[in-house]
Parts: structure tokens; sequence; C-alpha cells
């Protein structure tokens, strides 16, 4: 079987950052696969379940309520190393497109201090599972890097 583009990526070098991961064709469409990457692989203590369930919730609601990139979003969800989550974007797009957006986004769960949406056994499956202290703690900690983020974490690296 051939490797998949996610495991070609060089993790002992990759920093956090928001990178695009890839890019697919659908029919005359283009999707577009961000990594949003929080922490340092296999370097820094990788979230808890609890936090990105959370932050799961919270930038799903976010995104999918934005007015100018709501009917674009296919999806937001966690890497399952707990290192950071992919958003896929209907469009052909880059890294600088979407900075604002997610740096948007990340300032929502730096700031939210109410119930979490979709936190209800009618609505979600493990309801139970969260932690908003510290999805607001990620939340400011990455805001912080998508605020003076330069070009070095916003490309992969060779």
């Amino acid at each position: 079987m051939e490797k998949i583009t996610s495991f070609t990526i060089d993790h002992i070098k990759l920093q956090p950052g928001l990178y695009v991961s890839r890019k697919d064709k659908i029919g005359a469409e283009t999707v577009t696969t961000f990594d949003l990457r929080l922490t340092k692989p296999n370097d820094e203590p990788v979230m808890g379940t609890a936090e990105m369930h959370t932050m799961e919730h919270l930038a799903a609601t976010y995104l999918r309520n934005e007015p100018d990139w709501k009917d674009r979003v296919i999806y937001f969800g966690p890497m399952g190393c707990r290192t950071g989550f992919y958003l896929l974007l209907a469009g052909d797009l880059e890294s600088r497109d979407v900075l604002k957006l997610v740096t948007d986004c990340f300032r929502f769960i730096r700031d939210f201090r109410d119930e979490v949406p979709g936190a209800s056994a009618k609505d979600c499956g493990n309801y139970l599972d969260m932690n908003l202290p510290m999805a607001n703690y990620w939340g400011r900690k990455y805001t912080e890097l998508l605020e003076t983020i330069d070009d070095t974490r916003l490309v992969y690296p060779e």
C-alpha cells in the first residue's frame, strides 16, 4: 500500500502552525485540508481528549455560523495523535487565505465561558467528556501563535 500524505510529513521537524495538508479534486471542485497543529509532535505533551472534544464542539459551531465561510466548511475534527485538528474547506486555498478565520475561531474558543454547544446526552455521544477551562487554555495558546505567525509556520518543513 502507498503511504498516505500525512505520513510523509517529517514530524520531527514539524512545529505548531497552520499548514495546507492536502488538496483534493472532487469533480471540478477542490477541497483543501488544513493541518491546525497546536503542539510539537513527539516533543510536547498532547492535548487531552476532553479539551479536544470541547474545542471540536466550539470550533464546529463557530465555523458553521461564520457568515463568510459557513457554506465552505466541510469538516472540523481532531487528529488521532491529539496534536491538532483538521479543517476541510471547499476551495483551492492557502494558509494565509484562512489565517483570519482560524485566528477568530480560536479567539472564540479562548474567550468562551458559557454552556458548550451540543454538550448534552441528547446532542452528543460522550457529552460528559468536556473540559472548557483547558479548551480556553489551548485556544489562548494557539491564538498567540497565530497572531504572530510567520511563513515558516504556514508551509510544511522540507
